[in-house]
């Protein structure tokens, strides 16, 4: 026979040969959110399972055909269904066997309505979560790659299509974002689509050498054009002859050395430090900065007419925290990164890792994402990542959600807090549009740039 009582939260299969406890049951869990369907013998049960889900079982250990234990052992096995396991003659030795089965739980006759109402609750409970942490495995397992980067999200499968147009031309690319966002990464990627690819790939961070010594990586030096210049040296645009050049931090470049990279890109040619003659440049430039030049053009920071020559294709990559699924992705593409270099078997994450993965902010983006694993995996001594195996701040990172209707005094924050929490939160509903966020905060580009730079981790 089949009870059910509506508002039922959960499903649930009672199975015993005892007409009277079974209609017991069915009264008695229906106020607690139950909806109870009843089998008195195993095999009808068997059926019942093949044509309607249920979120847990609770069996009697002794019936006329096939006992509580082996059909606790059928469905633990084959359809992952939490099964509690209930009898009159509790015993020890019952109770391991039970276990042993697969049993979730084990309760004794004659039943309290209340104690089986929690079990089952905790039971279905723990059914959901391992439905959520599968759903979460099966989207990571169907990982879009494009090149070198990984993610499914709106925000990137933008990018992807991005890359995809204009890798076949020569215009010159400027990459935006946060740091840690993976902007070398397209920048790879845009050269290994182009007609380039077979060229080489030359990169340099423009923010990691002085003037004098940039110029010279740049567009190369003659003998003795300095003090150690003991040999003369092409440079790095001479190197990337036919291939891609990447020009990372762009907008720290010295302002005094701008007007020569402009020069350098209208002209086709770069002039070595002393040296009196051109020499001839086949390059395609992508530059990159997680810096608003904009707002450098409108400080006099930046030239705005190598501001235009730079930023014909402009490519803005999202933040992690605007990503949703693809955290979970990219952090299972570096656990088996690192489990292979380390050597080390490890499937994948508990339940509550998972959610602290995805419910921190990652201010340092995918390069933080990967450091928190790599350390995951080297400290790790299971066969799954736990949320013990994972950093101090993410392990107690707070939301940004802002609590304002507290009596709680140790609830409340400073009006910088709120107003950092809350910009950030505006920046995570337009999946990092900076543009966007400025208008729904009612600021200038500018301003808002000059907050995020404060909200950032030195």
């Amino acid at each position: 026979m089949s009870r059910s009582e509506p508002p039922a939260t959960r499903s649930v299969l009672v199975v015993d040969d005892d007409a009277a406890l079974l209609e017991l049951l069915a009264d008695g869990l229906a106020p607690h959110g139950f909806s109870v369907t009843t089998a008195t013998r195993a095999a009808e049960a068997l059926e019942l399972v093949l044509e309607k889900p249920f979120d847990v079982v609770l069996t009697d250990l002794t019936m006329p055909d096939i006992d509580g234990i082996e059909l606790c052992s059928r469905l633990a096995s084959s359809r992952k269904l939490p099964v509690i396991v209930i009898t009159a003659f509790g015993s020890l030795e019952t109770a391991v066997r039970a276990i042993r089965a697969g049993a979730y739980d084990f309760l004794t006759k004659p039943l309290d309505v209340e104690v089986v109402a929690l079990s089952l609750e905790r039971a279905a409970s723990h059914r959901a979560l391992h439905r959520e942490v599968e759903r979460l495995k099966l989207a990571a397992g169907e990982t879009r790659r494009f090149g070198e980067l990984v993610g499914g999200s709106a925000a990137m499968l933008g990018v992807y299509e991005l890359i995809e147009r204009a890798a076949p031309s020569d215009a010159a690319v400027l990459v935006t974002g946060e740091s840690g966002t993976g902007k070398e990464v397209v920048a790879r990627s845009l050269h290994q689509r182009s007609k380039r690819s077979g060229r080489p790939f030359v990169s340099v961070n423009c923010a990691a050498l002085p003037e004098a010594l940039l110029e010279s990586e740049l567009f190369g030096h003659v003998r003795g054009a300095f003090t150690d210049a003991h040999s003369a040296r092409a440079g790095l645009f001479a190197e990337a002859r036919g291939g891609t050049i990447f020009l990372d931090e762009i907008a720290d470049m010295p302002l005094a050395l701008q007007p020569k990279l402009l020069r350098a890109l209208q002209q086709r040619t770069v002039r070595p430090v002393g040296s009196d003659r051109e020499v001839e440049i086949d390059v395609r430039l992508v530059t990159a900065t997680n810096r608003d030049i904009e707002a450098l053009i409108a400080d006099r920071g930046f030239r705005e007419d190598l501001f235009y020559r730079i930023n014909v294709i402009h490519m803005e990559m999202p933040p992690l925290r605007a990503r949703g699924a693809d955290i979970l992705l990219l952090a299972r593409h570096f656990l088996e990164r690192f489990s292979k270099q380390m050597d080390k078997t490890l499937t994948g994450f508990d339940q509550t890792a998972v959610e602290r993965l995805l419910s921190y902010s990652w201010p340092g983006n995918v390069r933080e994402l990967s450091n928190c694993i790599e350390r995951a995996v080297v400290l790790g001594r299971g066969h799954e990542i736990g949320v013990d195996d994972l950093p101090e701040k993410i392990r107690a990172y707070h939301s940004s959600h802002v609590v304002v209707a507290s009596d709680d005094p140790s609830e409340l924050v400073s009006l910088e807090e709120v107003e950092r929490r809350y910009v950030l939160r505006v920046l995570d509903a337009v999946q990092g549009n900076k543009t966007k966020a400025a208008q729904i905060l009612g600021l200038d580009r500018k301003t808002l740039y000059r907050k995020l730079e404060l909200y950032r981790p030195s």
